[in-house]
């Protein structure tokens, strides 16, 4: 025998509670009868009083209580072979880590919102494999496709500025390690999403674009920021906090770059979306575009279904709730 939900055993501190209101309540009952006559005289006063009926109707409701515990944790024996398909797309999310991702034009800035936005994704995730690029200046493989979805969150907790070393944003290099990780499999499953804002610093776009539309990768690409452009805050010993300057002293402003990302999207057959303050436009790009896609059978496998045998022990505290009220505390004169 198993059980389906094993935590439903710290249910029990209530049954322990409930026991000691019973001895509580009986000590009580005992006191105020002591002092209304002596221990001699309350067999004469109460002689129709059953003290075992009324310890014996505790029991039956603790017993009851007991039962209807071990129901709520799916108490389980027997099973049947099941088979199980599992299907999807490879999902790999690309995410600018750059400082120019600390700007604050959507809050409670552009990479922790990004984070978010993804974290709501996931949630939405049936079978699909996911896995996640870190990019700056360069490019690292966060963590690998899978379906550990609990584990791809612990690596996107794990994202922030100091993750990659190398200064600047190559969106480029988040394209090679996207082909690297897709190596080998069909082409038309093949999911890129890219979160940023748009200021590639590299220069060779084209190139890695033509060749993730070669393996038949789509890229979805999502730009994050304002076109006004934004200040980027960076942590000061002295004051706390100051905004990025560059080499000459002048306060840089980072704005978002949308002419590149359409030009990569189009030219992979996805699609481009801009976040915005009400909608960060992830759902929108899962709902409209990944969710339509053809999925492809990654594994059939059989499984044992245990069956669910809770009627038995929920059936048993019923019967023992319904006796109770039959329990007379008063003896039966003949």
């Amino acid at each position: 025998m198993k059980f389906g939900n094993f935590q439903a055993l710290h249910y029990l501190w209530l049954l322990a509670v409930l026991i000691l209101f019973y001895v509580w309540s009986f000590n009580k009952r005992d006191r105020a009868m002591e002092r209304f006559a002596h221990h001699d005289l309350l067999k004469e006063l109460t002689p129709s009083l059953d003290r075992r009926k009324q310890r014996l109707k505790a029991v039956l409701i603790l017993l009851s209580a007991s039962v209807i515990v071990l129901s709520l944790m799916r108490p389980q024996w027997g099973f049947e072979w099941k088979e199980v398909k599992r299907s999807g797309l490879d999902i790999l999310i690309a995410i600018d880590t750059s400082r120019s991702m600390l700007a604050e034009d959507v809050k409670p800035n552009r990479l922790e919102r990004s984070k978010l936005a993804v974290k709501d994704l996931i949630k939405k995730l049936r079978g699909d494999r996911i896995g996640l690029i870190a990019f700056a200046g360069d490019a690292f493989l966060q963590c690998p496709l899978t379906v550990d979805y609990s584990g791809f969150m612990l690596s996107l907790d794990d994202l922030d500025i100091a993750t990659i070393p190398k200064g600047g944003t190559s969106l480029s290099s988040a394209m090679k390690v996207a082909l690297d990780s897709y190596e080998g499999g069909r082409k038309k499953y093949k999911v890129l999403v890219i979160i940023t804002d748009g200021e590639d610093h590299e220069g060779n776009v084209d190139e890695w674009t033509e060749k993730a539309g070669v393996q038949g990768i789509k890229i979805f690409t999502l730009g994050i920021g304002s076109r006004d452009g934004e200040l980027i805050p960076v942590p000061d010993e002295r004051s706390g906090r100051m905004f990025l300057k560059d080499r000459s002293g002048n306060v840089v402003k980072s704005r978002l770059d949308e002419s590149s990302l359409h030009q990569i999207a189009l030219a992979t057959g996805g699609s481009y979306v801009k976040a915005t303050a009400t909608e960060f436009g992830l759902d929108l790009i899962y709902d409209e575009k990944l969710s339509k896609m053809e999925k492809r059978d990654f594994e059939n496998k059989m499984i044992r279904k245990f069956e669910d045998r809770f009627q038995y022990p929920l059936a048993l505290a019923l019967l023992l709730l319904c006796l109770e009220p039959f329990i007379r505390e008063r003896k039966v004169e003949v």
